[in-house]
């Protein structure tokens, strides 16, 4: 293995056996000895990378693509039916936090009990002890059996455990949304300040934000395969663009077998829900977005009734990012809406505005709300 690697993978592949109608008493294999059908699935083919001391590696890919039995294969959880994994270096995995918590044990207990998992000595613990409490903020509650702890606090104290054991290599699979916004923030921060260290950090995620914005390379598994290795911002573009087409095929596929039910969403940004306008206001200007996979999409608004007409048309980056995925020929250019409320179809008092979107005669959304003009005598 070379010196300058971390992880080194070769000619590696992965497959489980899966048993069909297997007997499962006595006298079943007797009187059915050849039930026992075995299926093969292949995981993993023929992977092949090399991550270096000091990088951090994203790996990305739909679920099922054996991003996370690649990430087991490194950490020896499971081996390899073909080729080789190997690391070098002290490793920690963050895949099962909280493996080896027991219930009936206080916070600072399973600190403990935990860390040594991870390989620390009871010295190196008791040194590290009050930065691991710091870390996790359950103050006076890491003194408290975790069975008290709710599922947020749980999963705070296992990552501060996780994080502090001071590995060289780090492996983590989909636990960055731990706890609320602000542990999440601060978990976020702490992985940056590994990764300007020089920590190897091998992270799966389907947040692809994080994946460009913590990671210097990403890794795209498709279908068991490596598919692209390079610059994290090349290789997300790449990886969405194969699953809008892949997404796209089995619409259209859908939509031959008559299985497929189209989808929509409409969102009113200006007016809100009960808002009071003055005739000084006027002319309001109302603002909104709307994403759907409808072919043909008939969008409308209607206030008291009466139609409004749309005066144009806007791009919306933020609709498209959400939405990308779920909606593959969405055109970013069309979400945005704007048009001019006419003070003519207007009344004095409760207004109601409708928006709608539609597939021929099929309701795909509406929202509907009222705001007031307030009456100047």
């Amino acid at each position: 293995m070379d010196t300058r690697n971390a992880i080194e993978v070769r000619d590696m592949s992965k497959y489980f056996k899966i048993s069909r109608d297997k007997a499962k008493t006595l006298k079943e294999k007797l009187l059915f000895f050849r039930r026992d059908r075995q299926e093969v699935h292949e995981v993993l083919r023929d992977i092949s990378l090399n991550i270096k001391k000091g990088e951090t590696v994203a790996l990305i890919g739909t679920n099922g693509s054996g991003k996370s039995t690649l990430l087991k294969l490194m950490t020896r959880i499971i081996y390899p039916n073909k080729g080789t994994v190997e690391t070098n270096g002290k490793l920690t995995s963050l895949l099962e936090l909280g493996a080896g918590f027991h219930p009936d044990f206080t916070g600072r207990e399973n600190i403990y009990f935990n860390a040594s998992i991870f390989g620390l000595t009871r010295k190196e613990i008791d040194h590290r002890i009050d930065e691991i409490i710091e870390f996790s903020e359950l103050g006076p509650a890491i003194d408290d059996p975790i069975r008290t702890y709710s599922s947020g606090m749980y999963m705070r104290l296992a990552f501060s455990v996780a994080i502090n054991v001071d590995a060289e290599v780090l492996l983590i699979d989909e636990i960055l949304a731990v706890g609320d916004q602000h542990f999440q923030d601060k978990c976020f921060r702490k992985l940056e300040e590994l990764r300007d260290s020089d920590k190897t950090i091998v992270i799966v995620t389907h947040s692809l934000e994080v994946v460009k914005t913590l990671c210097s390379r990403a890794i795209w598994i498709y279908k068991g395969e490596l598919r692209l290795d390079g610059d994290p911002v090349y290789v997300v573009d790449e990886y969405l663009r194969k699953c809008a087409d892949d997404q796209r095929k089995e619409r259209e596929e859908a939509i031959k077998s008559g299985r497929h039910m189209t989808k929509g969403v409409v969102y009113v940004d200006t007016p809100r829900d009960l808002d009071s306008f003055r005739n000084e206001d006027f002319p309001l200007h109302i603002r909104g977005w709307k994403a759907t996979d409808a072919a043909v999409p008939v969008f409308s608004i209607r206030v008291n009734g009466n139609p409004v007409e749309i005066e144009r048309y806007e791009r919306r980056n933020d609709v498209y990012t959400a939405y990308a995925e779920q909606f593959p020929d969405l055109d970013k250019d069309t979400i945005g809406w704007q048009a001019v409320l006419d003070r003519s179809i207007l009344v004095p008092g409760r207004n109601t505005m409708t928006v709608e979107l539609r597939d021929g005669e099929r309701m795909l959304a509406q929202k509907e709300l009222e705001f007031t003009l307030e009456d100047p005598a």
